[in-house]
């Protein structure tokens, strides 16, 4: 009896001392479209084949009321941060070649957080995060593994350059792949998953080009979609419906055609994926979620769709930030449901930490929170509080924003001239009016006047330096030969961040008060609640460095 207790002891001692099995934990996939319209998918009933994506809802969860930044970048930063953009400095545009700017390395990125819980992580595509200096590289937020482009706007096709600049790479280096981008891109997941050690869970970050521009597709899927109905719906957005007007009277054809063979092919890309996780054994162990980067690029050279929603990219209506997106994890969520509460995308980070078992490891408080509650378990959450959006993309000064809950929404488009400031603004009961008919504006101005000032109050937040919508280079500027040579090395830089050119904190601190509602001088710094007749000791102190948390 006493030899069968301790030999059970000692068996149950060599199985504690054994590797965690990554059965135990599930493997995380998250994959991103690039301006995939709201009507482009099948189970929309949209008239582009997209048989994955169709399975993934059949399978899994619809996240219906999903919403994201009406553009790129910010969309990014948002989702690997957990927090908000406007707090960034990347929430007005997107990260152009010619521009230094990039996420605070001291940030959190998502993948650390799995990283430091034992798995094994990889991003394959397009980043759009920074690329100027190696503190905004991939390989230094958290991602062991590197295959893709530094920025968008590549090409489908080689040599995927930017500006006449190479980039393509694989964790620094620049390689010289041959073939379609999108099926690179599955080619390169699906190797990784089979060639994954697998004693430990892996994180997967998939973000494709598809279906931004320049629009590029094999042959055979160009011929499929030849004669697609190019008669849209009109998006009822001025900037979307104007461009489409103008292509039209000048003769121009149609993007749709080649915007659904590309859909198509990103399609048959996610399909390689699932299928190599079925192969695999791994499909029933491994969240999948797949979610667009914004509304689709409804204007005239985009050729998405997103009727019956309002608008399109870059714009705050419906069409520019609720987003298709799904979740798939059988066995823990119900197949074939629906999450109609508003998610976003900054929730993204705590809901897949949680549904994993991962501790996030930011020491920033999130902007985001956990709807893992809702979604494995149909609680309510209500949104009462606002989420907040904008967009500075393509005309400098003229702004798309809006604040929006379970109940309202504000959209603003605000035009900046020399001498003049033009606002319009469109209220909608958003529960009861989801494709944006009725403008309440006029008959409620002073919600009108709330959400304008918290609109106001969190635009404050920007740091004054941080991206703006200037998609022009300055004068003279030239790009790289090759983009993996761009980021200047860690050894070259310095330790730390640089606080600018006031001479003292103290004159920093005088700054940074006197900006008020302009924006922020001091990194992660809430504006004062003080006003200019008080003195700067009666607002708290905030972090030069950055290095702490500031509330």
């Amino acid at each position: 009896m006493v030899k069968n207790a301790l030999y059970l002891l000692m068996t149950a001692c060599a199985l504690l001392s054994l590797p965690v099995q990554a059965e135990e934990r599930p493997n995380v996939i998250v994959i991103v479209a690039d301006d995939l319209g709201w009507n482009d998918v099948g189970y929309h009933g949209g008239d582009i084949d997209t048989p994955s994506l169709d399975l993934l809802a059949r399978e899994g969860m619809q996240l219906d009321r999903f919403y994201t930044t009406p553009i790129c970048s910010p969309t990014r930063a948002a989702l690997m941060t957990g927090r908000d953009p406007m707090r960034l400095g990347v929430a007005y545009g997107v990260i152009m070649p010619w521009d230094t700017n990039g996420v605070h390395p001291d940030e959190h990125f998502m993948p650390q957080s799995f990283q430091a819980a034992g798995y094994q992580t990889a991003m394959v595509g397009k980043w759009h995060l920074g690329h100027a200096q190696q503190t905004y590289h991939p390989n230094e937020r958290g991602f062991e593994h590197f295959y893709g482009h530094l920025h968008t706007e590549v090409g489908f096709y080689p040599p995927f350059s930017n500006q006449g600049g190479i980039d393509f790479q694989r964790n620094g280096v620049s390689i010289d792949d041959d073939g379609y981008e999108t099926f690179l891109l599955a080619d390169e997941v699906s190797r990784y998953i089979r060639e994954r050690d697998k004693n430990k869970p892996f994180f997967v970050y998939m973000p494709f080009l598809a279906p931004h521009t320049p629009l590029d597709a094999p042959e055979e899927l160009q011929e499929k979609y030849r004669d697609i109905n190019t008669e849209l719906a009109p998006a009822r957005a001025g900037t979307t419906d104007a461009t489409r007007a103008m292509a039209k009277k000048r003769g121009e054809p149609s993007a749709r055609p080649m915007y659904a063979a590309v859909v198509d092919a990103m399609d048959q890309a996610v399909g390689q994926v699932l299928e190599t996780l079925r192969k695999e054994g791994i499909d029933d162990n491994t969240i999948v979620l797949f979610m667009s980067d914004n509304g689709g690029a409804a204007y005239s050279v985009g050729g998405a769709d997103n009727a019956p929603l309002r608008g399109g990219k870059g714009e705050t209506f419906e069409g520019g930030i609720r987003v298709i997106s799904l979740l798939r994890w059988p066995g823990r969520i119900s197949a074939g449901s629906k999450l109609e509460q508003i998610m976003s995308v900054m929730d993204v980070f705590p809901t897949l930490a949680e549904a994993s078992g991962v501790e996030t490891k930011n020491r920033r408080p999130l902007d985001g929170r956990s709807l893992w509650p809702a979604i494995s378990e149909g609680k309510a959450q209500p949104r009462k509080d606002y989420l907040y959006f904008a967009s500075e993309i393509p005309i400098y000064g003229h702004f798309n924003l809006t604040a929006f809950n379970d109940e309202w929404k504000l959209v603003q488009e605000v035009k900046q001239g020399q001498l003049t400031t033009e606002v319009s603004n469109y209220l909608f009961k958003i529960g009861e009016d989801p494709y944006e008919y009725d403008n309440l504006a006029d008959r409620h101005p002073e919600i009108v006047a709330r959400l304008s000032q918290q609109i106001q109050d969190w635009r404050a937040l920007h740091p004054v330096n941080g991206i703006r919508g200037h998609i022009a280079p300055p004068p003279g500027w030239r790009a790289p030969l090759d983009w993996a040579t761009y980021p200047i090395p860690l050894s070259e830089l310095q330790e730390a961040p640089t606080t600018g050119s006031p001479p003292s904190e103290s004159s920093l601190r005088a700054m940074d008060f006197l900006h008020g509602q302009s924006g922020r001088i001091i990194y992660d710094c809430p504006p004062p609640e003080a006003t200019l007749g008080e003195t700067l000791s009666a607002r708290p102190l905030c972090p030069i460095t950055g290095r702490i948390p500031a509330y």
